[in-house]
């Protein structure tokens, strides 16, 4: 057991059916049926072969696609093929969550086998709004359908989804409620490496933050720069555009038209309070890049042109940045400089993965994002440690409570209960 939670040590789970939530949603190409990337899936081997290995009834649980926009989601069973491939054995899949074909698919199932249930999120209650509209507590999670319906059929449940873990859903909390459960080797291994980072960081300690999905960073800068965890904050992306209208700064009425769509405005005022406490230790883009017929033009704070949509960090920006990152001692990214997918605007994330590389510090780098540029620049062997959790790893660094570890707490104590 591990801050509180049971671990696969903990458990007996030799001809026991075992439900795994695992995460693995990972990018689709869906003109071909085929996964663009597996890095999530590699990183969930380790706990899917110990398991059956050591004799389970494996049934895993996974989503794919935005739980946001329902025209993302994807069925599982692409990731049925890769999963076999990665072990050496079927995984079988079947395109039902919870249903009769589900179920008895579940029966049937003999020691050392693996079934892939279809994305999870085609079920209502897996979904945000039922997430954020309802609020249900653990104990009404484990009530509704998906839970009533496989939790009696599983001895034990297994999480192994830390990149889900700042989720508040049935698949991830409702089954700690009524199984005997504990953490999978991945999600043992990222909640203690994070937790180690955060108790002790070599100093200096760089926090890396950017991205367009900034809502947790402003939460996370306030508990890493209030708590003495972060010595500098490196903002690029919409966190580092946030900062500088917070601080008065001219970024252009494209860039303000672009943070108003996206429903980041209110965050201005969190900026400036920011500000007002850490403005020495937080560094803010001084030039920023932007697309012209079809070429990257570069401009310096206070003259990007009015409608211009900032694209990515610019080069003195970037030169500084490194500095900062290879001078550290312990470096934590989340996001990238800017859009990096496209040629013209990656320069930036480029020239701070370079950096990232080379440095001497410890790296540890979170969110799908993230991982795609390490992969893109051929930095994943120079980087520490690859988090696959993105909101998860920020809201970590909040210093808030995750709710699967908050219901693994549980699930754990009815293992404790029963012996």
């Amino acid at each position: 057991m591990r801050f509180g939670i049971n671990t696969l040590d903990d458990l007996e789970v030799k001809d026991k059916t075992v439900l795994c939530r695992i995460d693995i949603n990972q990018p689709v190409d869906k003109k071909t049926g085929t996964l663009k990337d597996t890095t999530r899936i590699e990183a969930c081997i380790p706990t899917l072969r110990e398991l059956t290995e050591k004799g389970a009834k494996l049934v895993l649980l996974a989503h794919q696609g935005s739980d946001i926009e329902y025209k993302n989601f994807y069925t599982t069973e692409p990731h049925a093929r890769v999963l076999s491939g990665l072990l050496g054995k079927e995984v079988r899949f079947i395109d039902d969550v919870c249903g009769p074909a589900a179920r008895e698919a579940i029966r049937v199932l003999k020691a050392g086998e693996i079934l892939l249930l279809d994305n999870v999120r085609f079920v209502a209650e897996e979904q945000t709004l039922f997430e954020t509209k309802l609020l249900l507590s653990h104990e009404e999670q484990a009530k509704t359908l998906l839970v009533r319906k496989l939790a009696p059929l599983a001895d034990l449940y297994v999480n192994d989804a830390f990149a889900a873990a700042h989720r508040d859903q049935p698949s991830l909390c409702g089954f700690e409620q009524l199984l005997p459960s504990a953490m999978g080797r991945l999600f043992e291994e990222e909640f203690c490496v994070i937790s180690a980072l955060m108790e002790k960081p070599e100093r200096p300690c760089v926090f890396v933050l950017g991205g367009a999905k900034i809502n947790d960073a402003f939460l996370m800068m306030s508990t890493v720069l209030g708590g003495g965890i972060a010595d500098q904050v490196l903002a690029g992306g919409l966190v580092g555009e946030v900062l500088l209208w917070a601080a008065d700064s001219d970024i252009g009425e494209g860039a303000r038209n672009f943070i108003r769509k996206e429903g980041y405005e209110s965050l201005v005022g969190t900026a400036r309070e920011l500000l007002a406490k850490y403005r020495d230790r937080i560094l803010m883009p001084e030039d920023f890049a932007v697309v012209r017929d079809g070429r990257r033009v570069e401009y310096p704070l206070g003259q990007i042109p009015k409608e211009a949509l900032i694209l990515d960090i610019g080069t003195k920006t970037a030169a500084r940045y490194q500095e900062r990152i290879r001078s550290a001692r312990t470096v934590f990214v989340n996001g990238p400089m800017g859009v990096f997918e496209e040629a013209p605007t990656e320069q930036g994330t480029r020239m701070v993965w370079d950096a990232l590389g080379d440095t001497a510090a410890y790296t540890v780098i979170g969110g799908g994002d993230s991982i795609s540029a390490t992969k893109k620049y051929g930095k994943t062997q120079a980087i520490n440690y690859l988090c696959t959790g993105g909101g998860a790893l920020i809201r970590f660094l909040t210093g808030e409570e995750l709710p699967v570890v908050k219901a693994l707490r549980f699930g754990s104590t009815l293992r404790r209960l029963q012996n």
